[in-house]
């Protein structure tokens, strides 16, 4: 998949699905499908921001749920042939709706056609609609698809959903949302080495700076890196047990030893087993791992049996 910062350097003529597309969710998947089925010639194309506009006018740095290169992947996995990440700068916010259209899709994209969600506001001041670019893309001869809002139990599936989902232990439900279970994908570095110390050695995760975490807590979970899928146990934590200062994340590997340094690891988050909590020794904390390691070889096993049977 071709990846470009510049609009002039974008393969074309192009298919546009346009928009922020934090999460590759299943509301975004809506708005991605229809131009991977275009006809032969314009480049399937997600045109998206970076950085993301509230970040650009907040001042504030903002995780994500899929930084660029997860970003990337899961686009390429859905069959995008081009990501084109417009840099969010004043000029471009101080675009008007048709100066947008005329430049970006027109001039640069080559656009043949454009998705979007129902509920997609660009241009100065966020003024034009999801109609507006469809009449303004329609003087250029550019259709438009317009998606509608997706809901899960009478809520709109969205990146902010999902965060709020993940921030307070609620995995299940953001999967979900999601269509996919959400994951911390990163390098395993060295830490303390205490786990081993107490019979759980664990692969301490070095993930990009703007990912976003979930709540603090234990979590049950698959990881998988080349030639491997495994079941495991992580922690997101500060371990206060030991006096722990910094939060690191952890995992420990069910029924499986060997040296994982310097390996990148996908971890996929199925299940929250209990928030983190100090223990007043470390026999303490040793059993209460044992538990968490049974309650999440049952609970995997439970999910992996109804996955199969759907």
């Amino acid at each position: 998949m071709w990846i470009t910062s510049s609009p002039s350097t974008a393969l074309t003529p192009t298919a546009v699905a346009l928009g922020n597309f934090d999460g590759i969710h299943l509301g975004h998947r809506q708005v991605i499908s229809p131009v991977l089925n275009m006809p032969t010639g314009n480049r399937a194309t997600v045109v998206t921001f970076s950085p993301h506009p509230t970040e650009f006018f907040t001042g504030k740095p903002r995780s994500l749920l899929t930084p660029l290169d997860e970003k990337a992947a899961c686009l390429e996995a859905m069959g995008a042939e081009q990501l084109v990440m417009l840099p969010f700068t004043q000029e471009l916010a101080a675009l008007t709706p048709q100066q947008f259209v005329e430049e970006i899709l027109v001039q640069h994209m080559q656009a043949q056609h454009v998705s979007v969600g129902v509920d997609f506001r660009f241009g100065c001041k966020r003024l034009g609609t999801a109609e507006d670019l469809s009449a303004i893309a329609a003087t250029f001869g550019i259709s438009t698809t317009i998606v509608p809002l997706l809901t899960f139990h009478g809520k709109r599936i969205s990146s902010s959903s999902i965060r709020e989902a993940l921030l307070s232990g609620d995995v299940k439900t953001a999967n979900r949302m999601l269509g996919r279970s959400y994951r911390l994908v990163g390098e395993v570095v060295k830490g303390q080495q205490l786990g081993r110390t107490i019979g759980f050695p664990t692969a301490n995760l070095q993930l990009p700076a703007n990912k976003l975490v979930p709540r603090q807590g234990v979590y049950g979970v698959r990881v998988s890196e080349p030639g491997k899928e495994l079941l495991g146990v992580m922690n997101i934590g500060n371990r206060p047990t030991v006096n722990g200062l910094a939060q690191t994340i952890e995992v420990h590997l069910l029924d499986w030893t060997g040296d994982l340094y310097g390996h990148t690891l996908t971890v996929e988050l199925e299940e929250f087993i209990r928030p983190e909590q100090k223990f007043a020794s470390l026999e303490e904390l040793q059993a209460q791992i044992s538990a968490d390691c049974e309650v999440a070889r049952t609970t995997l096993a439970v999910s992996s049996y109804r996955a199969n049977q759907i």
